[in-house]
């Protein structure tokens, strides 16, 4: 009789993700090193610098209109439709599919979740720190713009930094981050940052964004990047976390009453007395035993010939008797004048 147990899916992805070794051993961790801390601080100034820069109208709020009234987009009118496909590439939702897409089949393979916990970290990070300097400068885009000359803030926009350029950088830069050899790491660094000046660039040639909403989303999105190793260990013990959740949804199910022996509702065999005239003999219920061995209809298992198999009715003719009838063979009895 069979006892296997039918593994749901959830089931299947843990016991893959329960070989050994859960993380191959030549993947290192990024740490919080003194150069990447010094980057990571150049980097911040350079951050303040532009914000403060448009602040107060500097020459880079006039290269901004200046980039504006050039129109690339009527300029350059035969790439308008590639930079419509293009700068899909730094749309948070489609982006975020394929980069998990990626992330999840690593994860499968390494027998690890640190891929996928990392970049919903850099996703937090990024919906966080963009999204409150988006609503707190309030600044216009070019489309929208009320005095020619001015730095258009604090007007309830919500354009600055360019978020499509800050997605760019962290959801493919994440790539970089979690690669798996310095060389694999250079290559993808190169690609992402091309990807994202890309879909910066797209953004001013359709109008969307001005020049100086660009420079600040490349600067926001590599602050994530630079920032991320220090959010390393509560990704460790979230993994761990999730990991022990599933043991005791695991050992809860485990624990739960096995089913009983017999049935409730099993038929009753009373025994005969031992004589009549004894009145002292009481029948006795007995519980009818289930047999150890289930029918020979009921069992599973491959299938047999019909030679191979117990009768479930006895051997002979299954027509019932009947008195007046003759059997085969026999002679008939004459009648008849």
């Amino acid at each position: 009789m069979r006892t296997d147990c039918n593994l749901t899916r959830l089931d299947r992805v843990f016991a893959r993700l329960d070989r050994e070794p859960e993380r191959p051993v030549h993947i290192d961790v990024p740490k919080m090193s003194r150069h990447r801390v010094v980057l990571l601080s150049a980097t911040l100034a350079f951050y303040l610098a532009v914000v403060w820069a448009v602040v107060i109208t500097s020459w880079l709020v006039r290269l901004d209109w200046q980039v504006m009234f050039f129109r690339p987009y009527q300029q350059w009118s035969e790439i308008h439709w590639f930079v419509d496909y293009y700068v899909v590439l730094g749309q948070r939702g489609p982006t975020a599919v394929m980069i998990a897409a990626w992330l999840g089949w690593r994860s499968w393979r390494q027998h690890t979740l640190r891929p996928l916990l990392a970049l919903a970290t850099s996703l937090l990070l990024l919906n966080i720190t963009v999204g409150a300097a988006k609503l707190g400068m309030g600044r216009l885009g070019p489309h929208y713009a009320t005095t020619i000359g001015s730095n258009e803030m604090g007007l309830g926009g919500d354009i600055f930094p360019s978020g499509h350029t800050a997605n760019a950088v962290v959801t493919w830069g994440i790539l970089a981050y979690l690669a798996s050899t310095p060389r694999a790491r250079r290559w993808l660094s190169a690609v992402s940052a091309v990807t994202s000046l890309g879909v910066g660039m797209a953004t001013v040639y359709l109008g969307t964004h001005w020049l100086s909403d660009v420079i600040l989303g490349w600067v926001a999105g590599l602050l994530i990047l630079l920032a991320l190793p220090w959010f390393e260990p509560l990704i460790t013990r979230a993994e761990i976390g999730i990991f022990d959740l599933r043991d005791r949804w695991r050992a809860r199910r485990g624990s739960k009453a096995p089913a009983p022996a017999f049935p409730v509702d099993a038929p009753v065999l009373v025994t005969p007395l031992a004589s009549p005239q004894d009145d002292s003999a009481a029948p006795e219920p007995v519980a009818m035993a289930r047999s150890s061995r289930a029918p020979v209809y009921l069992a599973p298992g491959p299938h047999t010939a019909r030679s191979e198999r117990t009768p479930v009715t006895p051997a002979g003719s299954r027509r019932p008797p009947h008195p007046e009838r003759v059997t085969r063979g026999a002679a008939r009895p004459l009648t008849g004048g």
